[in-house]
């Protein structure tokens, strides 16, 4: 498929620049409000907060305008994608009630191959081009990113820095491959930029960027964070802990 190709992915066609189009699908915005409703009538407190926000960033990524826009920019797809890994898994996470999730190290290495296996340009074209390709993209980004944040609040302290740490490499790598690519490779947006005043490699660099830094540096204040509780726990050995 060439630039003349005209795709049609789930969020429409891609917009003008300043056309700033909302996603009104009936189905998609019912589930979102059982998703609502279920929150609110599950959960109370702290739970239902995260749940609440959880719910108010997939309308930001799903329904506001960025959907449209990540039609048109690959960078857009990007901020889209960061929101849902990022954002909504680890409130999600949170949210829900602290279990065992399997091995950490296992979790980190699948999100990490779900996250680059979607973003091959051949892969990420046919999820533009497919709304069940294009679904199968979006749940298993989010389970994967969930399964991860789960595993990093029921993980011991170091391995969960640890964990942190390989996901933010993991994030930054592929970042950096396409922030230094010397060509535009994602066939989607290769007419759909100019409008919006990039071209499609600048798009695509601005995208590896958006994953490099502020994309990575969540997994890298999520690491310090924890690093200090860890820190903070830590106290000087008194007799009672001394045991014959």
């Amino acid at each position: 498929m060439t630039a003349n190709t005209v795709w049609i992915p789930y969020c429409g066609a891609a917009p003008l620049a300043g056309e700033w189009r909302w996603n009104l699908d009936p189905v998609l915005i019912a589930v979102l409000l059982a998703a609502l409703a279920l929150t609110v009538w599950r959960t109370s407190g702290r739970p239902r907060t995260l749940g609440l926000a959880a719910v108010g960033v997939l309308v930001v990524i799903f329904i506001s305008p960025l959907c449209a826009l990540s039609s048109a920019l690959f960078s857009a797809r990007t901020v889209h994608h960061v929101l849902l890994v990022t954002a909504v898994a680890p409130l999600l996470a949170w949210a829900g009630p602290l279990r065992r999730a399997g091995p950490l190290g296992l979790a980190t290495a699948v999100q990490a191959v779900v996250l680059w296996g979607w973003h091959a340009p051949t892969a990420y074209a046919a999820a533009l081009s497919h709304d069940g390709i294009y679904w199968l993209m979006q749940i298993s980004l989010l389970a994967t990113a969930l399964w991860f944040w789960a595993g990093v609040r029921a993980a011991s302290l170091p391995s969960a820095v640890g964990h942190l740490l390989i996901a933010m490499v993991a994030m930054g790598l592929l970042g950096a491959l396409l922030t230094f690519a010397n060509q535009a490779v994602y066939a989607p947006h290769l007419a759909t930029t100019q409008a919006w005043g990039l071209t499609p490699l600048e798009d695509q660099q601005t995208a590896g960027l958006i994953m490099w830094a502020p994309a990575a540096a969540v997994y890298l204040a999520a690491a310090l964070l924890v690093l200090g509780r860890w820190i903070g726990d830590e106290r000087p050995m008194t007799p009672a802990d001394v045991r014959p």
